[in-house]
């Protein structure tokens, strides 16, 4: 038995951890800098983020490696890095996470950032590749199973997925992005995503980021009323950014709302619930708070 599942089993819920990228806006990261460079130039910086999602009551934390491909890193100085790249994340990760062997470690995947043909220039061997590449790495580092997140494309994440499989046992959650209300960017409905991931063998099938908190309740139902009993994975966004006179991204859905949101979300059949963007460790707490009660 995995870990993943063993927890599952031993809890009715798992509380995932919130935002990396804008968290780490607010504690310093330059604008146009990507997180995966802070392994090798601010380690200690992802480490304190991951720290204080633990303190916070998450059970679950993710790497800094959302786009660790070598295709979305190719203009970073660290382009020639991605192997080392992945490793030091998963390693940071797991030191953050060695409080308490309870604690879970999941190697995050995102998109590549291009469009798969015949829409876009991404060769589908090319996805597999990079997403390969990454997989194998973040399994060497000691993640204790993957997220390939934020997806939108079904052609992109059928090829990460089987991309991560054929370098690894380990379990694999899926989720998707849905910014258009109850759709992706490329048209695609929850209950197709349930059904082709379900048949694949993910071990939860989920949806972050997004729109509104209203939108990712109706998502989750979606799901559960497609795969009864599955587990399902809801990381919304703390509501829809607005920029203040500074330029600055602002989300201003509170604590409590989030909470409330994850109750919400644990009703309809959610089994792991955290935040996405503009989710901070208070955010966190409060969603712990409601779900352990």
């Amino acid at each position: 038995m995995d870990k993943l599942e063993e927890r599952l089993l031993t809890r009715k819920v798992l509380v995932s951890d919130g935002a990396t990228g804008t968290n780490l806006h607010k504690m310093g990261l330059k604008p146009g800098t990507i997180p995966e460079e802070l392994v090798f130039d601010d380690p200690e910086k992802l480490q304190n983020l991951a720290t204080a999602f633990v303190n916070s009551g998450s059970d679950v934390i993710l790497t800094c490696t959302f786009g660790g491909t070598l295709i979305r890193m190719k203009d970073s100085k660290y382009f020639d890095k991605v192997k080392e790249v992945n490793l030091r994340a998963a390693r940071i990760a797991r030191s953050a996470a060695a409080s308490n062997d309870a604690l879970l470690v999941a190697g995050s995947i995102g998109p590549t950032g291009q469009i798969m043909k015949p829409y876009g220039p991404l060769l589908p061997q090319e996805a597999f590749q990079a997403y390969a590449e990454q997989a194998l790495a973040l399994a060497e580092g000691g993640v204790d199973f993957f997220v390939i997140e934020t997806m939108f494309s079904l052609e992109e994440a059928i090829s990460a997925f089987d991309a991560v499989r054929s370098v690894s046992n380990l379990p694999i959650v899926v989720s998707f992005s849905y910014d258009r209300g109850v759709r992706t960017m490329m048209g695609v409905k929850p209950a197709v995503v349930a059904k082709t991931f379900a048949e694949k063998g993910a071990a939860a099938i989920g949806a972050n980021c997004g729109t509104t908190l209203d939108n990712m309740e109706k998502i989750i139902k979606e799901y559960s009323t497609t795969i009864p009993g599955y587990p399902i994975w809801a990381k919304p966004n703390a509501g829809l950014p607005k920029m203040d006179e500074n330029g600055t991204a602002v989300y201003d859905i509170t604590p409590e709302q989030m909470a409330q949101s994850a109750l919400n979300n644990v009703s309809s059949g959610a089994r792991i619930v955290g935040g996405c963007c503009g989710s901070t460790p208070d955010h966190i707490a409060a969603i712990a708070r409601a779900v352990k009660s």
